[in-house]
C-alpha cells in the first residue's frame, strides 16, 4: 500500500518513512503543503499522513482543499498540537484520525492499517479470500491453514490484490502499490512476483485479464 507522508521536520520524516517502509508500506515523503497538493493530484495514494504546521501551505488548508475536491483518501493527522480544540478542528475539517507527537511507530502503523481496513469495508484485521488468510499486522499468510512464506514485495502484491477481490488492477497500479519515489522498477517486476505467488498459492489463484491486468476472484 502506498502512503503520502507530509512532514517538514527532517528527522521525524526520515524516521517515519523508514519505519513504515520496514512495515511493508511504500512511502513518498514531502515537506510542505504545496508539494503535498501536487503529489496528491498526480499520484494515487491509499492514505495521507499529514502534519499541520507546514511551510508554504498549512496542513488544515491542504486537508480542506482535498475534501472540497471530494477526495475520499483516508487522512491521519500527525502533529504536536495536543489541545482538544485542535483535535476537534482537525477531525471536523475531514481527518479520519489524529495522532499526537511523539508517537510510537508501531501505533502509527496500526492506525494506518485500521484506516485501510475501514476504507475497504472490512470489520476484522484479517483478510480472507477463499482459503487464503492474510494478516497485514503480522505479515502472516496461510493457505488452507498452512503457513506460506512470502517476500516483502510478494506480500505487498498479494495484499493489494486481496484487499479488493474481484477488482482488476493494472501492472502500473500494482507497481504504484509496491514502490515509492526513487525506487527503481524493472519492466517485468510485477510479472516476476506474480509468477512466484502462483507457484506458492496455486496457478489459478491470481488471474490475468488480458490487456488489462490481474485480479483475485472474490471466491478464489
Amino acid at each position: 500500500m502506498r502512503l503520502l507522508l507530509v512532514e517538514d521536520d527532517a528527522m521525524i520524516g526520515e524516521s517515519v518513512r523508514t519505519g513504515l517502509q520496514q512495515d511493508g508500506f511504500a512511502v513518498d515523503w514531502v515537506q510542505d503543503g504545496r508539494t503535498a497538493e501536487l503529489a496528491l493530484e498526480t499520484n494515487p495514494y491509499d492514505t495521507l499522513l499529514l502534519d499541520l504546521g507546514l511551510p508554504r501551505k498549512a496542513g488544515l488548508e491542504v486537508l480542506a482543499s482535498l475534501r472540497r475536491r471530494g477526495a475520499e483518501i483516508p487522512v491521519l493527522i500527525l502533529t504536536a498540537r495536543d489541545a482538544v480544540a485542535d483535535r476537534v478542528k482537525g477531525l471536523d475539517a475531514g481527518a479520519d484520525d489524529y495522532l499526537v507527537k511523539p508517537f510510537d511507530l508501531d501505533e502509527l502503523a496500526a492506525r494506518v492499517r485500521a484506516l485501510l481496513r475501514r476504507k475497504s469495508g472490512r470489520p476484522g484485521p484479517v483478510i480472507e479470500v477463499g482459503a487464503l488468510c492474510i494478516n497485514p499486522a503480522t505479515h502472516e499468510v496461510s493457505l488452507d491453514g498452512k503457513s506460506i512464506s512470502l517476500s516483502a514485495r510478494e506480500f505487498a502484491l498479494i495484499h493489494a490484490l486481496c484487499a479488493r477481490p474481484g477488482v482488476v488492477l493494472s501492472r502500473a497500479q500494482l507497481e504504484e502499490k509496491l514502490y515509492g519515489w526513487g525506487q527503481e522498477v524493472e519492466s517485468n517486476t510485477v510479472e516476476v512476483y506474480i509468477h512466484a505467488l502462483r507457484r506458492k498459492l496455486g496457478a489459478g489463484f491470481i488471474r490475468n485479464v488480458r490487456g488489462v491486468g490481474y485480479t483475485v476472484p472474490k471466491q478464489a
